[in-house]
């Protein structure tokens, strides 16, 4: 099969969409799996089965980059810069709570090394037998 048979045969079952790829694979799985297998790698590999297009509607146009979360200008500056400080105040308060979430951990620590402390000294140290008895 040349490559312009085979792009004209994906080319027809894209119009069909998602739902035509899916049952190919299915039909695939059943008749022999290996072929559903390949086409299961081939839509992975092409992109067809995911959501490009999408975008986040919870977090807009932004992308989250390690730490801080980049956006892009929205044109207005005085609400750019509320934006801004904005993020800036809630990324302090996420640090501030986070070093009190540590701070109470180990707190919690030292009170449960102080208990084990406190138990240990009060358990009467016991006497090892070491010595053989004479029996008589």
């Amino acid at each position: 099969m040349n490559t312009a048979t085979l792009d004209g045969w994906v080319a027809s079952v894209d119009q069909y969409g998602k739902a035509a790829w899916i049952t190919l694979m299915v039909l695939g799985f059943i008749v022999f799996w290996p072929i559903g297998l390949a086409l299961l790698a081939y839509l992975t590999w092409s992109g067809r089965m995911g959501c490009k297009g999408r975008k986040n509607h919870a977090w807009g146009e932004g992308r989250w980059s390690g730490k801080s979360y980049r956006m892009s200008p929205s044109g207005n500056s005085a609400f750019d810069e509320y934006r801004q400080e904005t993020l800036r105040r809630l990324e302090d308060e996420k640090q501030m709570f986070t070093d009190f979430l540590d701070s109470l951990r180990k707190a919690k620590d030292k009170a449960e090394f102080d208990q084990f402390m406190n138990d240990r000294s009060k358990r009467a140290p016991q006497p090892e037998d070491d010595a053989p008895q004479a029996t008589s």
